[in-house]
């Protein structure tokens, strides 16, 4: 007879969200397009290293963003990180889906955020990191004498350790596939996010339709609830990341990230300058969110450092372990 382990949860949890009153009903689905909430959400997050979310200023894009964007410095980044990330040793660039290698696998999520008054031309673009939590307000996409986007790749999105896999090859190989910190100096207006928790909803209608309807009113109702607790908050396509305070919230709408049968799917990144809360430094999936559970996300997990088990669908620590339970 097998001995069944009970696993204490890495985290803070509880149980199921509380329900708050709201005043916004949950949109209907259109008939073929149900959501499954049969299926168990724990462990439906792929496994990623770090998630890089460009800003684009738009409210949705086409099946797969890389055939967007034309003429605008996000798009050039999209392509261009996605030609230039290397398939020698066996890594390679998702683009608006999880996949690729194992081992550094980089999720690149186009969001709703408008880029920086310094990205204003299409040579230049913005986008956040996670969980390195980083923004970057201005990343030259075409090259110069000093930097292109392998520098940017090199600096900030290759592994800083390889896998053991790699252990075969000589040591130049090893460094060339390995992040080189020294460069990140290329870009000196990074920011660290600190203090700003970012909160991504994926609203890819062009991709599928319940994620297109559910997540607008997610996104208002995440507005309304932050609002109420003393947070601004920036991302509606006609604003850049705000500020990195402590009353400032990011609330963007996002890409593909795999899952519309468990819409509205939201992914709450808790800052690491958040150090009462026992989740900061990590980003939380979320499935089957309606508007009677944001109150109960913010509440539990933004401001309580609770992870809410019934929506859990998998979390990233800062250090890139992957969180299940």
């Amino acid at each position: 007879m097998r001995t069944r382990l009970d696993i204490p949860p890495p985290f803070p949890v509880t149980k199921t969200c509380p329900e708050f009153s709201c005043s916004c009903p949950t949109p209907a689905m259109p008939e073929g397009s149900p959501i499954d909430y049969e299926q168990p959400l724990n462990g439906t997050m792929a496994a990623y290293a770090q998630q890089m979310v460009i800003c684009t200023g738009q409210r949705d894009w086409a099946s797969r963003i890389e055939n967007d964007g034309e003429n605008t410095g996000w798009g050039e980044l999209v392509r261009g990180l996605s030609g230039c990330w290397g398939v020698g040793g066996g890594m390679r660039m998702s683009v608006d889906r999880v996949s690729g290698n194992p081992f550094n696998n980089i999720l690149m999520s186009a969001s709703s955020f408008a880029a920086s008054e310094k990205a204003s031309s299409p040579a230049v673009a913005s986008a956040l990191l996670f969980p390195s939590f980083k923004y970057f307000p201005s990343i030259p996409v075409d090259a110069s004498p000093d930097t292109d986007l392998s520098t940017f790749l090199r600096a900030f999105l290759l592994p800083e350790k390889l896998n053991n896999m790699y252990s075969s090859l000589p040591e130049s190989k090893r460094a060339e596939l390995t992040r080189a910190p020294n460069l990140a100096s290329n870009f000196p207006d990074a920011i660290d996010l600190q203090h700003s928790p970012t909160i991504l909803i994926c609203g890819h209608g062009g991709r599928d339709v319940r994620c297109g309807i559910m997540a607008p009113v997610l996104e208002d109702e995440f507005r309304h609830v932050l609002r109420a607790r003393g947070f601004a908050s920036a991302g509606d396509g006609s604003t850049a990341v705000g500020p990195d305070r402590p009353d400032q919230a990011n609330v963007g709408l996002i890409s593909h990230v795999g899952g519309h049968k468990y819409a509205g799917n939201v992914i709450v990144y808790i800052p690491p300058g958040m150090v009462s809360n026992p989740l900061a430094g990590m980003g939380i999936w979320y499935g089957l969110v309606e508007p009677k559970h944001v109150q109960g996300i913010v509440e539990e997990t933004v401001l309580g450092g609770r992870v809410v088990v019934d929506h859990f669908r998998g979390g990233i620590r800062r250090d890139g372990e992957i969180l299940r339970l």
